[in-house]
């Protein structure tokens, strides 16, 4: 074939001569799955816990999961990683949470392979494996598997959903968003435009309404390709949301509050057998007693209070199943149910982040800084009829977490049973006849994905990007399905931030509080529990059983230092290291007026625990004409706005939930500069001011600085995104797109750092030296 010099036919499977007269054509076959292969529908929901599904004893209805169970697999023994990413790049990947790059979650690479929160290269994600065994691969809903660093437009988008193995994605890259008024939202590479969302919007029907449009997408063309669809739900995470309908359905549910809920959920758990008969329920200093209140010694308003919080709770979860039973319509209507697999689980136990007594303002107290005045206000008071809905980002409280997790102690974050006992439904109408209902044996999440391939009949790949693939840590369970008596695994480790565990047999030895480098990695305080006997972890055997609790912590030691688990962090900094990279991010930057908002991360690093300007300059064609936002940033959960209201400066400040406001002079007409300051004060606080040529004009002497995760919606010019900054000017004026002027130039131009801001960027801080030493 070919002359001499003939190139780029070398894999060219037919004959190629000088005329096509002479040649013979070749197209290279097709990745097809098997005529029978099945879809694979992964349903995974946030923060949900143990109990909080039908199957698993709670009373709020999932008639849809319900039905998915009573068909199909309920597994009472598996487990999942202490937190989201980690259970998610485990579940994608078939890894150990830290081979999979994530010992924490998607926010910092403090630069140890167990903690890059990227996706190995050599790792082959179940959608990669099936898009190459034939499959149509789509993801909606949460991703958080980016470094946060990663995640703005300019960023390299190798670990976005696309670049590894999705055909199609839409929802949220972030960790969690609000449900009325998400903060971003990514399709396919790239940021969705929209500058608003209409009345009643709620991202759970649209992330169902963009899954269902993939499916017929696929359909209309291809009658027979099977499919993976991974919905990543952002419910129930914080802020908890949910329809003004479903909350309405849950009202006086509650109030009788969180003892009476976990011990009717422990009693159903028993008659349904997730549970065995000889459980107890964990009491005392293992139920956390000394940290909830006690229902009957709370006040008429608190537990009003609290109990609205779980009625939104159980609301959003009902939403969840709501979602499923659209799917599965969706499936029997194309006749595809009965050759599909659907799971449904949760990535790691309830959460306590509400504290004792929850919080309607989630971003004062998550994600905070050490040194927090005595007088900062963590839950600012609003109306009971608010929480759930746009105007609240709430958390419950931690009284119902622990009803969330019956009957296990603890909860998400930790290595006790409360943070990684999940539930499990598997559902297959159309797989061959075999045994089905309770399954007992140990699976761990990252099981998942070398089960569903070996149902699916795709083998995993050999290789990824060039490097042969690491090995799996998870093992197929697909034979616990067809036989109640297979095994499941004997053991596994765990970590988080610290707080270690190891699973071998019957036997758990766990350490709840994080060694000291005198204690070694291995030492510290442990303890003991017989799982066959005490599957709640009531009784602890360590005293009686030293030398057994000593071999199990060195055997955690080996199973650590083979999955990239270390180092541990006994400084309590190793998240506070960032690397050089990130230092651009906090350089000044001129936007565009009425293009998406930047990033949320990328507009932090502009803003949060430093003193910064927004420098603008304005054209006005007449005395009184602006009428509109220059700069947004942030929502309801708090923020800050900069509006000309008929050509009068209006300086908005959300001070996560309470408002603060100040007006200045009508503007004259022709070219201004104005700048928005906002200076450091004492006690983690602001003094934000507007000034019109050099003379200030408006001011809002002194409010809490947001910080943590607030601002949460990235910075929008010319408009004020999404969730509104100011709830009362959006009721007056939506999006308020600025018109009757032209915003001509707007710069941030970040300030100094607050002496609170610890964080250390390798390379350029000085505190770098400090800090090894």
């Amino acid at each position: 074939m070919g002359g001499t010099g003939a190139r780029g036919y070398e894999e060219f499977g037919g004959h190629a001569a000088e005329f096509a007269s002479e040649s013979t054509p070749w197209w290279p076959e097709e990745a097809r799955a098997a005529a029978d292969a099945p879809n694979v529908v992964v349903i995974l929901v946030d923060d949900l816990g143990f109990s909080d599904l039908g199957p698993f004893g709670s009373e709020i209805a999932t008639p849809a999961i319900d039905a998915l169970a009573a068909e199909g697999w309920t597994f009472t023994n598996y487990r999942t990683a202490p937190m989201c990413s980690p259970a998610r790049a485990a579940l994608l990947t078939g890894l150990n949470p830290h081979r999979a790059g994530f010992g924490f979650v998607a926010h910092t690479d403090p630069g140890y392979p167990g903690f890059t929160c990227e996706l190995p290269a050599a790792a082959p994600t179940l959608a990669e494996s099936l898009r190459a065994g034939g499959y149509a691969t789509f993801a909606v809903g949460k991703w958080h598997l980016t470094l946060e660093s990663r995640l703005h437009d300019g960023a390299d988008r190798s670990s976005w959903p696309l670049q590894r193995g999705f055909d199609r994605y839409f929802g949220s890259m972030d960790g969690f968003t609000s449900l009325h008024h998400p903060h971003r939202l990514v399709r396919d590479n790239s940021v969705d435009p929209r500058t608003e969302f209409p009345p009643g919007y709620f991202l759970t029907d649209e992330l169902v309404d963009e899954a269902l449009g993939m499916i017929d997408d696929l359909r209309a063309n291809d009658a027979e390709r099977p499919f993976f669809l991974y919905f990543a739900h952002t419910s129930v995470h914080g802020p908890i949301q949910a329809k003004p309908a479903d909350i309405a359905r849950q009202e006086g549910r509650y109030a009788a509050g969180w003892d009476r809920l976990r011990e009717h959920r422990f009693a159903r758990q028993r008659e349904l057998g997730v549970v065995p008969a000889h459980a107890e329920l964990p009491s005392g200093a293992a139920a956390d007693a000394d940290r909830i209140p006690e229902w009957a010694a709370l006040d008429d308003a608190e537990r009003a209070l609290f109990a609205r919080h779980m009625e939104v709770y159980a609301a959003a979860v009902a939403d969840v199943d709501a979602s499923v039973a659209r799917i599965v319509s969706r499936l029997t209507e194309l006749g595809e149910l009965e050759r599909t697999i659907i799971v449904v689980t949760s990535d790691n136990g309830g959460t306590a982040e509400g504290g004792p007594s929850g919080t309607r303002s989630y971003f004062a107290q998550f994600g905070t800084v050490p040194g927090l005045p005595e007088d900062w206000v963590r839950d600012v008071p609003r109306p009971l009829a608010e929480i759930g809905g746009p105007r609240v980002f709430s958390q419950y409280p931690s009284g119902w977490a622990r009803a969330s997790n019956t009957p296990f102690r603890s909860y998400k974050s930790t290595t006790y049973e409360g943070g990684v006992h999940a539930p499990l439904v598997i559902s297959w109408p159309g797989a061959p006849e075999t045994a089905r209902g309770l399954r007992e044996q140990f699976v761990f999440v990252s099981d998942l994905a070398p089960t569903l391939l070996d149902l699916a009949g795709v083998p995993r790949l050999s290789e990824r990007a060039g490097r042969t693939a690491l090995d799996a840590d998870g093992r197929s369970a697909a034979a616990i399905l067809g036989d109640p008596g297979a095994a499941g695994r004997e053991q596994q480790y765990f970590e988080c931030v610290g707080r270690r565990a190891l699973v071998d047999g019957r036997w758990k030895a766990v350490s709840p509080e994080p060694p000291t480098r005198a204690e070694g990695s291995a030492g510290g305080h442990w303890e003991l529990y017989d799982l066959d006997a005490d599957p709640t972890e009531t009784r602890d055997l360590a005293a009686e059983r030293p030398e057994h609790v000593a071999a199990l912590a060195e055997q955690w030691r080996d199973e650590a230092w083979a999955n990239t688990v270390f180092p541990l962090d006994d400084l309590g900094t190793m998240h506070e290291r960032r690397p050089a990279s990130e230092a651009r991010l906090g350089e000044p930057v001129s936007l565009v007026p009425f293009r998406p908002p930047l990033e949320r991360f990328r507009a932090s690093k502009l803003t949060v625990l430093r003193s910064f300007a927004v420098e603008i300059s304005l054209e006005l064609p007449a005395s009184g004409s602006g009428h509109g936002v220059l700069v947004a940033h942030g929502d309801q959960g708090g923020g800050y706005l900069l509006a000309l209201e008929h050509g009068a400066p209006l300086l908005s400040y959300n001070a996560y939930g309470e408002m603060h406001r100040a007006r200045g002079p009508v503007l004259a007409a022709g070219a201004c500069e104005i700048v928005l300051r906002a200076d450091e004060i004492a006690g983690l606080r602001w003094r934000v001011s507007v000034h019109v040529d050099g003379a200030e004009v408006a001011a809002i002497p002194a409010v809490p600085m947001l910080l943590g995760m607030a601002p949460f919606t990235g910075i929008s010019v010319g408009y004020d995104y999404g969730g509104p900054v100011d709830w009362e000017l959006h009721e007056r004026h939506g999006a308020f797109r600025f018109t009757g002027g032209e915003i001509e130039a707007l710069c941030y131009v970040p300030g100094a750092r607050s002496a609170h801001d610890r964080t250390v960027i390798a390379g350029i801080d000085a505190a770098v030296a400090s800090l090894a030493e």
